[in-house]
């Protein structure tokens, strides 16, 4: 559908913006069935709905004779948004939508100053945006006048639900005339927006947009399965390789953003963070860094990254695992916007690797299951994008060529390359080493090892069909018991459980670190207890009926503590 049938001023804005054709959930909303009606609209995020609701809501804000606005008194719409990045893109898109219209907008968000907006509803608008919490506050102070309303837009209505906006909405919809249009936009329809639609709308056509895909056609998903004490090394390994323009990493609490932040600065890579404890000026500063490229990485937790709009975002990384299917779409949803490809990436632990099988089935979601990036996989990318970007035609002025040939006096057209070629790889992040994959199971007989002539031996509730691999058993013993892998004798993994050497040196203090350390990780689940009487009478109990082969580590650097993974207190 071409949007010539559309009022004048707004085709001509469309037309000025690029739009050539409508999307699919704008051609939906400005069907002739949908015109006048309560609409509950599922679509997804980068789909261009803002534009789609500024479109539906045009005959109830535009004079029929000329296609504008009247003056502005009391607004005629009110768009919400769960965040304060949300509403001022829903308010900029709207600005240039309904420009040649005359359209005033006014925007009350949390951060900004309160009586600065005040004045500004004094002086009257069309439009209004803004978050639920400022916006009650204005209907409450008296400053916010909603009688004269014909229409009212829930952007992402399940996100506002989630934030526990609930009561600031009831209180907003109540306050507005009941013949009002209700426009309700959400990426799903959990059983709160059902009975929010029931009670605020009337015969609500539905429309949606979301294939079965879940709407991610434009996303392409990765899963990488690695080490607990791996993920740091997996999230800086995947930045390298990727090299994308803007990424955002998703942890699940504010200690662990800061953590990864702190890991990522330290290496090198430019980056900034979001999370609950930061200020809104904090907030302002790390956006827009991002905008002006200054900062490529963001680490967020899910409700700090709530409603950014990025367009260079073209790589989500799942640090921690979302906790649903619904977190997982929130989160991806940042990316692939708007008909632009973007990838999102979860990373898995080991023993994880099932529940996220299970989670992507039900989700429908296709997904890619890959190796974390080698250092080798990641100096090949190099070696691929320095060729490309100097191979680039470039503009060459006297100064340098004069300053190049008195190089080619000196050195070589060799050295010069190379010492460029090292000049622009000296300003990349090392890649990491990663431990699983420095780790191989070795074969044949085990040999003595100097230490290990007197051990105790311990025993783990996991084993193969818990997915127990010494890959990620290994790290898991030195962070729960404070050892090095060096201080790891013999693993030993059957169906259901796993036993290991320690040296008895250290065992009492070994077994003590293990009690402190108790439910402080992701594993923290996991028992351990000693087995009396060494591995002889523990292979005679009924566990142990198999006889599996020991499993043999070779010893490898000492393990650094710490990492994404750890979950402190929330």
């Amino acid at each position: 559908m071409p949007f010539s049938h559309l009022p004048t001023l707004l085709a001509e804005a469309l037309s000025a913006r690029g739009y050539a054709a409508p999307t699919p959930v704008q051609a939906s909303v400005i069907e002739p069935a949908a015109e006048g009606r309560d609409l509950i609209v599922s679509a997804q995020t980068g789909s261009g709905k803002t534009v789609a609701f500024g479109l539906a809501i045009a005959p109830q804000l535009l004079t029929e004779d000329e296609g504008r606005l009247p003056p502005p008194r009391a607004p005629l719409a009110l768009a919400i948004a769960p965040t304060r990045e949300l509403a001022l893109q829903v308010s900029r898109e709207l600005e240039w939508l309904y420009a040649k219209a005359g359209a005033r907008i006014s925007t009350c968000v949390g951060g900004m100053d309160a009586s600065r907006e005040r004045r500004s509803l004094s002086h009257g608008a069309h439009i209004v945006v803004g978050t639920p919490g400022r916006l009650r506050d204005h209907i409450e102070r008296g400053a916010l006048d909603l009688s004269n309303l014909k229409a009212v837009i829930l952007d992402e209505a399940d996100e506002m639900l989630d934030m526990g906006f609930r009561e600031d909405l009831e209180l907003i919809l109540d306050a507005s005339p009941s013949e009002r249009r209700t426009l309700l936009f959400s990426a799903t329809m959990p059983k709160s927006i059902v009975a929010l639609a029931k009670r605020y709308q009337k015969d609500a056509l539905r429309i949606s947009t979301v294939g079965e895909d879940r709407g991610h056609g434009d996303i392409s998903y990765q899963a990488v399965t690695v080490a607990p004490a791996d993920i740091e090394n997996a999230v800086v390994n995947l930045l390298r390789l990727h090299e994308a323009e803007t990424a955002i990493l998703f942890c699940a609490t504010r200690d662990n953003v800061r953590h990864l932040h702190a890991g990522l600065i330290e290496r090198g890579f430019a980056a900034v963070a979001l999370s609950g404890e930061h200020s809104q000026n904090e907030r302002n500063s790390a956006m827009q860094a991002l905008r002006d490229k200054r900062a490529r990485v963001c680490v967020a937790t899910d409700v700090a990254a709530r409603g950014l709009d990025l367009p260079s975002l073209s790589l989500v990384i799942h640090v921690e695992l979302p906790r649903d299917a619904e977190t997982l779409q929130h989160r991806s949803g940042r990316t692939g916007r708007a008909g632009k490809k973007g990838t999102a990436i979860l990373i898995v632990p080991y023993q994880r690797k099932r529940r996220v099988e299970m989670m992507l089935r039900g989700a429908r979601i296709a997904v890619e299951w890959k190796n974390a990036p080698t250092v080798d996989d990641i100096r090949k990318a190099d070696r691929e994008r320095l060729l490309a970007m100097l191979m680039e035609p470039v503009e060459i002025e006297d100064d340098d060529r004069e300053l190049a040939a008195k190089l080619l006096e000196q050195k070589s057209p060799e050295e010069i390359a190379a010492a460029l070629v090292q000049s622009l790889r000296s300003k990349m992040p090392a890649p990491e080493e990663m431990l699983s994959q420095s780790s191989e199971k070795p074969a044949g007989k085990e040999h003595h090892r100097e230490g290990f002539d007197d051990v105790k031996w311990f025993r783990m509730d996991i084993g193969r069909r818990q997915n127990a691999d010494p890959r990620w058993i290994l790290p898991l013993i030195c962070r729960r018991g404070h050892i090095t892998k060096n201080e790891v004798g013999a693993i030993r993994i059957a169906a259901n459980e796993t036993m290991f050497q320690v040296p008895s040196a250290i065992a009492a203090k070994f077994m003590a670190a293990v009690k402190r350390t108790a439910g402080e990780e992701a594993e923290g689940g996991v028992q351990f207890e000693a087995v009396q009487g060494g591995p002889v009478e523990a292979e005679r109990g009924p566990r142990r009926a198999n006889g599996p082969a020991p499993v043999r580590h070779n010893p490898r650097p000492t393990l650094r503590p710490g990492g994404p993974n750890k979950r402190p207190q929330r």
